[in-house]
């Protein structure tokens, strides 16, 4: 469009500044040159000689006006919105409280000529529509929820057919806990993959991915995260892995864990200043692990990274698609390497019921709904299967036991 004189320039949103450079570096391998907006950016500062800019969404809401004078200041007339990761651009026409991203963006992009947004996560947590998406009215047995259509929408077995992205297989470490109730003598013993009571799942989460003595399901996780990984670096010499971690404390005690197991180990996260810098240098480096808790699991892009190892306790879909397929990308280097179908990248976890259902839909795109009314219909598992118990229980302790392997019924026969 730019080339056909259908557009002057380009405005990126992005949501995390490790994310911002992304887009600077990437553009630029396009022969597109971006530039940054911060609180400093000043129209002295800014470069008439850039093909547009790029800022945070967290920028844009804090001085919408600021950034709004700038694109007004600027030559350029005929600008290109996009919004990289849409699903953080909740908004609700009715509710002036509706989250101050997607209103920013709105307010800044109003007199852009066309508007993109691009998410691998169509939905959100709190069932609101994304800014500018297009709804479509649609009829159930329920009544009528609202659609949003993509105008394209690419699926992930297109992506592994032609060779853009690798296929996942998945290793589950089934475990068994044991829970003791206060004033009950006996213990109750709660197998990791048939747990369907919503308090016991929970429960038993938090205690596998705690590290103890070598028979424990976390461990086992590790130890064969480490294998598995060398493994793949003989033909990939400096594939990496990736453990996502439930918090700080947690995340150190898998590095010095690593550590003690001879592998070199990178551990970042939100609260170090270098945390961004860190991961630019971690693409590039030959260190083993990246050890993180939320700075890698959206829109970090890795094309190394080979293994996931997915040990905390957030099991919501987004957040776990999100995490396992920073494995899943190619980088050109390797594309030469490589014949089709690509080698397959592999993510290790907890036997954890809802991961696991997860797992099996990954690669299968499914649309995205907002409910207009509640329902009392909905496809919830039975309230007796979340019945808690009427006194509080603990934990004892955990036990591996056997390694389910799911190879997902979405990939192509040649699995």
């Amino acid at each position: 469009m730019q080339k056909e004189g259908l557009l002057d320039g380009v405005i990126v949103f992005c949501h995390r500044n490790s994310i911002l450079q992304q887009w600077i570096e990437s553009a630029k391998n396009l022969g597109i040159k971006l530039q940054g907006i911060d609180q400093s950016s000043s129209q002295e500062k800014l470069s008439t000689q850039k093909d547009g800019w790029v800022l945070t969404y967290q920028e844009a809401s804090i001085n919408p006006n600021q950034t709004k004078q700038i694109l007004q200041d600027q030559s350029h007339k005929n600008l290109l919105a996009i919004g990289d990761e849409a699903h953080h651009l909740g908004i609700d026409p009715n509710e002036s409280e509706s989250p101050a991203w997607g209103k920013a963006f709105l307010e800044i992009t109003k007199s852009c000529k066309l508007r993109l947004g691009l998410t691998g996560t169509p939905f959100r947590a709190d069932n609101l529509s994304f800014c500018s998406a297009k709804k479509t009215l649609i009829q159930d047995k329920d009544g009528f929820i609202e659609q949003i259509t993509p105008d394209l929408c690419i699926e992930s077995q297109e992506l592994i057919e032609a060779g853009d992205v690798r296929p996942l297989e998945f290793h589950f470490q089934d475990g068994s806990v044991e829970h003791k109730r206060n004033g009950i003598p006996n213990r109750d013993l709660s197998f990791l993959s048939n747990e369907l009571r919503e308090s016991w799942r929970a429960r038993n989460l938090r205690r596998a991915i705690r590290l103890s003595d070598s028979s424990s399901i976390a461990v086992q996780i590790l130890i064969k995260s480490q294998k598995k990984l060398d493994q793949i670096r003989k033909s990939h010499p400096n594939a990496a892995g990736l453990v996502i971690a439930r918090d700080i404390e947690h995340a150190n005690s898998i590095s010095n864990f690593l550590k003690e197991n001879g592998s070199s180990v990178e551990l970042i996260h939100s609260e170090q200043k270098d945390a961004s810098l860190r991961l630019a240098n971690f693409k590039s480096s030959q260190i083993h692990w990246l050890v993180s808790i939320d700075m890698c699991s959206e829109g970090f892009d890795a094309p190394r990274i080979r293994l996931v190892a997915y040990m905390t306790t957030v099991v919501t879909k987004s957040r776990f698609l999100q995490g396992i397929t920073r494995a899943v990308r190619m980088s050109n280097a390797r594309a030469s390497l490589e014949s089709i179908p690509r080698q397959p990248s592999v993510v290790f976890a907890p036997a954890d019921p809802l991961l696991m259902e997860y797992a099996k839909e990954w690669s299968r795109s499914k649309p995205y709904l907002i409910s207009r009314f509640e329902s009392n219909n909905s496809n919830e598992i039975d309230s007796k299967t979340f019945n808690r118990p009427c006194l509080p229980m603990e934990t004892i302790q955990d036990e591996a036991l056997e390694l389910i392997r799911i190879r997902t019924p979405e990939l192509p026969n040649f699995m």
